[in-house]
């Protein structure tokens, strides 16, 4: 479901793939993640091809409201670091990031550790 911004002489709608490649291009600029995760099959197949996809391994779900969200960042991670110190930088850069170009609310970033590279 699209997110919706109102305004007096109109409506802005946002796609999720526009909030999921902002997301995650935030998530990758952070020291310690080294690569987001497939999420479907089709994420798969495309990473297998080589194809760069920002939005791979990003769920947005945007609630009832229609200007609030929910992001889950599936990521593989350096060997090394500390994982609570990796995981709040990059929630408060993608919540920083996206709440700044979109002008929507983020209520939670959800970081799911998949992997971890040496």
């Amino acid at each position: 479901m699209p997110a919706n911004i109102l305004y007096d002489i109109g409506t802005v709608t946002l796609s999720d793939e526009l909030i999921a490649t902002i997301a995650g291009t935030a998530a990758v600029e952070n020291y310690g993640i080294v690569a987001m995760n497939s999420k479907s099959a089709s994420d798969a197949l495309l990473q297998l091809v080589g194809s760069e996809n920002m939005k791979r391994g990003v769920k947005v779900t945007v609630l009832e409201d229609g200007v609030t969200l929910d992001i889950d960042l599936h990521v593989t991670v350096m060997y090394g670091v500390s994982l609570n110190a990796v995981a709040q930088n990059a929630v408060s850069n993608v919540k920083y990031r996206v709440e700044d170009l979109t002008g929507l609310s983020v209520r939670n970033v959800n970081i799911f550790v998949e992997a971890i590279k040496v």
